[in-house]
């Protein structure tokens, strides 16, 4: 066999693989944004069409695979908040701030209660979760620099009105509309701030 095609064998097995690995992360966020909370591998593999003996040669366990999808689509999720008209007056920016975590929580709802469901078992997503968490208080700051004037208490309160459990529950417990939800919590984050 000559050094060429040698070469051209290697390159085009590295390219399967990495179409392999790629086909097993996009399975996983696709079934995953559908509805399935909690993918097994074996359905994973099913959907990017690859069996499950290559499903664990490519990730040895499923934090591994978590930690890919994460990279992979870290910088879509962030910019979901991200941005935003953050000048004005108070009610204006807190008009804005909701929104535009009303829209991040409604196009991530079920890779955020994926995570949530899967936090006991790991390690991976337990780390994430707490990324993401503190970039969201980090963002709230920024939109409402006020928060830093209101008692310890009551920021807790913003925190947790503004969080993506507050929202789950107003839409999908409570049957709440969007805009409905929207402007309770606009009202009550208001009212905590100007206390």
């Amino acid at each position: 066999m000559s050094k060429p095609q040698l070469i051209e064998n290697t390159d085009g097995r590295r390219m399967r693989t990495e179409r392999s690995r790629q086909a097993i992360i996009e399975a996983t966020l696709a079934l995953t944004k559908e509805g399935n909370l909690i993918p097994t591998a074996q359905a994973i593999a099913e959907r990017a069409g690859v069996g499950i003996r290559s499903f664990f040669r490519h990730f040895a366990d499923m934090d591994t695979l978590f930690s890919a999808a994460d990279e992979q689509s870290r910088e879509q999720y962030e910019s979901l908040f991200r941005g935003g008209e953050r000048s004005g007056a108070l009610q204006e920016r807190i008009l804005h701030a909701v929104q535009r975590r009303a829209a991040g929580y409604e196009a991530e709802a079920n890779a955020i209660l994926s995570t949530a469901a899967q936090l006991w078992r790991s390690k991976v997503l337990r780390k994430n979760y707490a990324h993401y968490q503190k970039a969201l208080l980090k963002d709230l700051d920024n939109w409402l620099p006020e928060l830093k004037n209101i008692s310890r208490s009551k920021r807790e309160a913003v925190d947790a009105v503004a969080s993506f459990e507050m929202w789950h529950r107003l839409r999908y417990h409570q049957g709440m509309s969007k805009t409905a939800s929207i402007e309770l919590i606009i009202e009550l984050i208001g009212q905590l701030i100007k206390d």
